[in-house]
Formats: structure tokens, sequence, C-alpha cells
């Protein structure tokens, strides 16, 4: 190689290090991050995301060598600190969100100022998490496959809660509806736990609650878990059937969290925050922390959370459109 050829693509090297950072973006090289890392969360501290997010913080500062921070930007569901991440650009920025912001959220409002399948880089699937059908401890009927023939019965009498207008637990109710042709009437709570407080309260029949919280209040005997919306029992309730096992309904319903950066994030930054992620959370003890937080651990690659988004994106989606949800 001769040396004015060594000079020019020295000097091309450079050029591109310098354009990168002329956008605000961390160049592609070994050098990233230069300076910290920052995690933006939807959701109040305390919150599961918020918890997850502080629970990955310590170990992956200490495999970048830079403080990863995690920044609240609550409202919206989440839909604030997406969008803010959606348009940062100074390539140390990313989020920890939950399945909503990054499949459905434009499908149930328009107005939502970022699209999931085109504004994120998608680095990886931190882990997932069935819902359980819960009623009463009162509620009729001696197994999963006679309570929904009550609730076929009671029609629009039975009422639901969910935390909110096109959450999992609202659009995989509808769902249910869909496959078994029961009809309760949608009552929004402010969370899950006021969903189940209803529930004890007898104000609501039925909900689709986390398995922590369900198996809380099922052990406690506040409640009664009907099924896990899943074709296989869990690991994190193994005591409770699947509604695919009990033979009432075939549903694969998951709450998910993932971590995602802008579109603009380079393929690089991507692919090495996607490893260092992955290979934290499948550490026994991180595997165990996130267990008892509620999830299996996944730990995708890109490729694998982008599959996940646009799978979830149709089935989802068809459910919203058919059952008519919006959040606006």
């Amino acid at each position: 190689m001769t040396a004015h050829l060594s000079r020019r693509i020295c000097l091309a090297a450079g050029l591109l290090g310098a354009t990168a950072l002329a956008r605000g973006q961390a160049p592609a090289t070994t050098a990233w991050p230069n300076r910290p890392v920052h995690v933006v969360v939807g959701f109040p501290a305390g919150s599961s995301p918020d918890i997850t997010a502080r629970t990955l913080a310590e170990p992956l500062s200490r495999a970048l060598g830079q403080p990863v921070i995690v920044d609240n930007k609550v409202g919206a569901g989440g839909n604030i600190a997406a969008e803010f991440v959606a348009r940062a650009t100074d390539g140390h920025t990313v989020a920890l969100m939950i399945n909503g912001n990054l499949t459905t959220a434009r499908l149930l409002n328009p107005r939502v100022g970022y699209d999931p399948s085109k504004d994120f880089a998608p680095i990886a699937l931190i882990g997932t998490s069935p819902l359980v059908l819960c009623a009463p401890v009162g509620a009729p009927g001696a197994d999963a496959r006679a309570f929904l023939q009550a609730a076929r019965e009671a029609g629009n009498r039975w009422s639901y809660g969910t935390p909110g207008v096109g959450t999992v637990g609202h659009v995989g109710m509808e769902l249910l509806k869909q496959r078994t042709g029961i009809a309760p009437v949608h009552v929004p709570y402010p969370g899950y736990p006021q969903v189940a407080n209803a529930m004890i309260a007898g104000d609501l029949q039925l909900a689709l609650l986390p398995p922590s919280l369900a198996a809380a209040q099922a052990r406690a005997g506040k409640l009664r878990a009907i099924g896990v919306t899943a074709r296989t029992r869990s690991t994190l309730v193994p005591e409770m059937p699947s509604l695919a096992e009990a033979g009432v309904a075939d549903l694969d319903l998951e709450i998910w969290n993932a971590v995602a950066g802008p579109s603009s994030l380079p393929a690089p930054v991507v692919q090495r925050l996607s490893v260092l992620i992955s290979q934290i959370i499948r550490t026994p003890d991180m595997r165990a922390r996130l267990f008892q937080q509620g999830w299996q651990v996944v730990g995708s690659s890109p490729e694998g959370l982008a599959n996940r988004m646009r799978a979830d994106t149709r089935s989802m989606g068809g459910v919203i459109r058919s059952a008519r949800i919006t959040a606006e």
C-alpha cells in the first residue's frame, strides 16, 4: 500500500467519525461508549420496567466501562419515553420498553409521535411472562370450562378489569372473548393492583393478571386462578394449568420487555449491546433476580426481537381492529 493511499484511507475514516459526531451519533468503533449510556424508562420509579432497568444497569455499566444511567420519563403509557428515544441522536441513549410501545402504540392511537416498525433499532428481548385469568374466590364453576360457561351465560352482566385501554390485559381479554364467546364489559383501572383489589371487593368478575400478583392473591385465598394464557404451564407459576391445557382456549399471550434504541443507532453498537445484555441476563444471578421480578429470561438477538415485534403487531393488531379498540 502506498503512503498516499494510506493517507487517503485514514482521512476517509476520520471524516466518517467526524460526520457521525456532527450528527450527534457515536462512531461505530471500539471506542464506544465514550460517555455515560442512558436507559430511558417510561414508567415511574418502582414500576416493573424501572426495576428491571436498574437491575440491568450495574452489570451493563461494568461491561461497558461507562456509567449506565436510568432516566424515568413518565407518561402516556410509556409513549413519552418511547418518542424521546426514537428522536435521540447522541448514540448513547436506549430504552427499556414494554411490548405495547414496540408493537401496537400507533395502531391504538395514530397520533402517537413515533412508528414502532420504523423508528427503533431492536436490541434484545429481556423477558416474557404469560398472564393469568383470575376471578373472585366465590366465582361459579368447578373448573375452567365450567367457569367460562358461567361467563357466557352471564353475558354483559359481568365485567373485567385492566390497567388501561390498549394494554395487553385489555387486548388479551378481547382476544379471549373472541375465542370463547364470553362478553364481559371492560372497566379500566390505574394499574394491576387496583384491578386485583376490585375483584377481591366483588366489583369485577374476571381479569388477566401478571403471574406474581395472581399467585400471591391465590395463595392467600383472596382470588381464584382459572388458567394461564399460554399453550403450556409457565415456570413462573407451575402449579397453575394453562387455558390450552384445560381445553378452553388456545392462547399464547404474553407480556414482555425489551431494550431498543433509535433507528439511528449504528449497527455495531446495536450488536455489541445485544450480545452483552443477553450474556448478562443469562447469568445465574441475573436469571434468578429477573425470575423474582416475574420474568422468564430470553436474551434474544436484534433479529429475534424484531421478529417478535412483527408477530405481536400482526396478532394483537387484528384484535385491536376487530374490537375497535382506541386509546386516543
